[in-house]
């Protein structure tokens, strides 16, 4: 697989060396070399690529400002001599952060994460029917099944997927309403603003709560419908408690 690639840096060297480490990596195209946020996204309107290497704290428009425009329509790997934004990297889901003065090593692992993605990526999307969902957990991605999620809790801006027969959770940054969106709603519903679960893995449900061995998930009034609509729908015999 081949990935085109752009590098976005108002440093004349950077972009200089950044370039060198592009044009020997065999599976990335770089389709262009800008000293600005605002040429670049001028450019991108006809060529928009799959990967940008793309500086932070730059004039007029910055690198995380730039990310936010551009949104899923290409991965992002930041660069930059400043570790103050790691965070922020997380917000805006980009694939890596790596800090000036930047080795090829660095940069060639960071390019293999982006080919790594893409590669599970373009798996999933070949399967007839999605199974499972790509997150990104302390810089690592994860391929979780649909099938192994017992239930999704948001905390703050993160959230957790608890797992089947999985002692530890994979907690990722993204909002709840992102991850719903990629869940397939034939397997999983929404109970609470805090949380979604999958209901063929519900075996018990006392007083308008869900359990999950010692977890207790409230069902809100604003989704109990939702719910047991859902319930009822999926089971064989017809299911409905009393609200």
């Amino acid at each position: 697989m081949i990935l085109t690639c752009a590098i976005i840096d108002d440093e004349p060297l950077a972009v200089e060396l950044l370039t060198s480490y592009a044009n020997k990596t065999p599976f990335l195209n770089l389709v262009g070399a800008h000293n600005s946020a605002v040429s670049a996204l001028a450019t991108f309107a006809n060529v928009m690529p799959d990967l940008i290497f793309l500086d932070i704290q730059m004039p007029d428009l910055n690198g995380l400002e730039l990310s936010r425009i551009v949104g899923d329509k290409c991965r992002i790997i930041f660069t930059t001599a400043f570790d103050c934004y790691a965070l922020e990297s997380y917000k805006v889901n980009a694939l890596d952060y790596l800090l000036k003065p930047i080795a090829y090593t660095d940069f060639l692992e960071a390019a293999n994460k982006a080919l790594e993605w893409f590669d599970l990526k373009n798996k999933s999307v070949t399967n007839v029917a999605k199974k499972s969902i790509l997150v990104k957990s302390d810089y690592k991605l994860i391929q979780i099944d649909f099938d192994k999620i017992l239930y999704i809790e948001g905390v703050k801006d993160y959230v957790k997927i608890v797992l089947e027969d999985e002692p530890k959770s994979v907690l990722t940054l993204m909002s709840m309403k992102s991850l719903e969106e990629d869940l397939p709603s034939a397997m999983f519903v929404r109970v609470h603003r805090s949380f979604i679960v999958q209901p063929a893995k519900v075996k018990v449900i006392d007083k308008n709560r869900i359990v999950f061995g010692k977890q207790y998930i409230p069902i809100s009034d604003s989704y109990k419908d939702s719910f047991f609509d859902f319930l009822e729908n999926h089971s064989i015999v017809g299911y409905r408690m009393e609200k």
